[in-house]
């Protein structure tokens, strides 16, 4: 049975441990203290973005433009899901009770299961880039080695031949995955606060689908619910691509410690300001792993200190442009569906005995 754990940030193997020293350092520099005015002012634009889209529809009404505003509301939904994230965390919050309540409410604002959602986050944290042990490599729709390409059945092996091609498209979709995996998780007896979840859930969908269709004529409904879902998938999917895809991936018993396993399995991204308002601090993803409850804005500040000290280790920190990121999210995936373009591709249950060129 699985246990369903606030996300926070893992300890240090041993006192005198690698990363033990660096978080000393973190510590010394201030880096870790919570930082209310940041997230009072964030949390407010977000939510009067947030209120000021659904507005807007109000005002819009009966027009083409209005599905303007469902790329601009989906943009709202992404940035209110990087807060549920923080909250997850503990970056908002210093206690447990005010860091869940905060987390459902952003939750409950997109259509999300925050306790699914947790308990997912959580084991990726534990595991990031794992393929037995990090949920999302779960090779549910796309394939993420060669070894999953090859035992590969069902979609995952029709779309895996292609699947770097088939990326963004498929992220359209990604927001409504969102809440399919949500509702399905409440079929898991072990999540916990399930009776509050799915009431929170099903209200959001309810309210939801009521407002577009007291608001806006049913075609024109639907074309805002594909818009503004389509965009939030494809926005969602791109704050987490960069982190992690194309990154080295562990298997079976490779257990580095602490710090090496989340700096080798994660990626920065390079950039200013915007880069960290749009992709909310996950641009610095190897500092968020290392210390998970870092309020976001203090990541920048702590990315000199950690790149520093990888370098006096002789760790690998890799940091590349956005663009980049992508590209090499994309090769990796284009390169772990090698095995289903093989010309004579086995069946399923003979690949392990016959083998497969890869190409």
């Amino acid at each position: 049975m699985t246990r369903h754990t606030t996300v926070r940030p893992l300890p240090s193997e041993t006192p005198g441990s690698d990363f033990a020293r660096l978080s000393r350092k973190i510590a010394d520099a201030g880096l870790l203290g919570r930082r209310p005015g940041y997230y009072a002012l964030r949390i407010t634009v977000v939510a009067g973005l947030y209120v000021g889209g659904w507005a807007a529809v109000a005002l819009i009404g009966d027009s083409w433009w209005t599905l303007a505003v469902a790329a601009f509301l989906a943009v709202v939904f992404g940035q209110v899901a990087l807060l549920a994230h923080d909250a997850a965390h503990r970056q908002v919050f210093r206690r447990r009770r005010a860091s869940e309540v905060s987390g459902r409410i952003a939750g409950v604002g997109i259509g999300m299961s925050y306790g699914w959602w947790q308990d997912k986050h959580t084991r990726h944290h534990a595991n990031p880039n794992h393929e037995e042990l990090d949920p999302d490599l779960d090779p549910d729709l796309l394939v993420w080695s060669q070894d999953q390409a090859r035992a590969a059945k069902g979609l995952p092996r029709l779309i895996g031949r292609w699947q770097a091609f088939l990326f963004f498209p498929l992220l359209t979709l990604e927001g409504f995955n969102l809440h399919v995996s949500s509702v399905k998780a409440l079929a898991n007896r072990s999540l916990k606060h399930r009776t509050l979840d799915g009431a929170l859930l099903f209200a959001h969908f309810a309210v939801y689908l009521a407002v577009l269709l007291w608001l806006l004529p049913p075609g024109m409904a639907i074309a805002f619910l594909a818009v503004h879902q389509g965009v939030f998938g494809v926005y969602l999917g791109s704050l987490f691509a960069p982190n992690h895809k194309g990154m080295p991936i562990l298997k079976d018993e490779d257990r580095p410690d602490f710090l090496r396993r989340q700096v080798l399995t994660s990626r920065n991204v390079r950039g200013g300001w915007f880069t960290d308002i749009a992709l909310g601090g996950l641009n610095h993803q190897i500092e968020h792993h290392l210390f998970p409850s870092m309020p976001s804005p203090n990541l920048r500040k702590a990315r000199a200190i950690v790149r520093r000290y990888c370098e006096e280790l002789g760790v690998a920190y890799l940091e590349t442009g956005l663009i980049t990121s992508y590209l090499q999210a994309l090769a990796s995936l284009h390169q772990a569906g090698a095995p289903l373009r093989s010309a004579r591709l086995p069946a399923p249950g003979r690949a392990a005995a016959t083998g497969g060129n890869d190409r």
